[in-house]
């Protein structure tokens, strides 16, 4: 059940905005195996986080590149597979289409938008922290008729657990928090906080720092 919130201006006019705000959560089973951000690639030139699930190895939820390509991908909540769907849902802000307004992702987006509302006057470490509150967030949002309409039957039993930004349960839900700042000068902040192990009260974060290549 993950969830992206983004803002995207590729030619802001304050030299204070930014190009790009992204704050987004990975949910996951706590017991499959991944690696925390790096750069990765033939020259170094992806960062990302990697799945080591065993016969998926390699693949990622959440990226970019030194080049200012990004890619996300979240799962898309259906009861029985649509044999002419073409894919998952990516660039979406959760597990359907983009702007599908179910109650977590208005009351998520609402929380972002605070918080980009003051983003020019924040400084940046300020900023990743107060989009990372946001995606901690555990508020259930219910009821919430959208995701009911969309699971149906298949939803029913879990709706309660994964009603909230921060999804919280014995042995799934939010793993990782990623911020991802792109300012006017083309400068790349990436903050990543990512449980350690399969423990949701230990949690570390890093953060990398690059410049796009034109």
């Amino acid at each position: 059940m993950c969830i992206i919130f983004f803002k995207f201006d590729p030619r802001p006019v304050s030299k204070n905005a930014y190009r790009l705000i992204l704050a987004a959560n990975r949910d996951e089973f706590y017991h499959r195996p991944s690696r925390a951000a790096d750069f990765w690639g033939n020259n170094n030139e992806v960062l990302s986080g990697l799945d080591m699930e065993e016969g998926k190895e390699g693949g990622t939820w959440l990226g970019i590149n030194t080049r200012g390509k990004l890619a996300a991908l979240t799962n898309y909540l259906q009861p029985q597979l649509d044999r002419d769907a073409r894919g998952r849902g990516t660039y979406g802000l959760s597990n359907a289409l983009l702007e599908t307004p179910w109650r977590k992702l208005c009351f998520g987006k609402r929380l972002f938008l605070e918080a980009v509302e003051r983003a020019q006057a924040l400084p940046k470490d300020a900023l990743a922290a107060q989009l990372l509150d946001v995606l901690n967030n555990e508020e259930a949002q219910l009821p919430d008729p959208a995701i009911e309409d969309q699971g149906r039957e298949y939803v029913q039993p879990i709706l309660s657990k994964y009603a909230a930004v921060c999804v919280r349960c014995p042995d799934y839900g939010t793993r990782t928090n990623t911020v991802i700042l792109v300012d006017a000068d083309g400068h790349v902040t990436f903050t990543e906080r990512s449980m350690l192990g399969t423990d949701p009260s230990c949690w570390e974060t890093s953060t990398h720092e690059f410049r796009l290549q034109s």
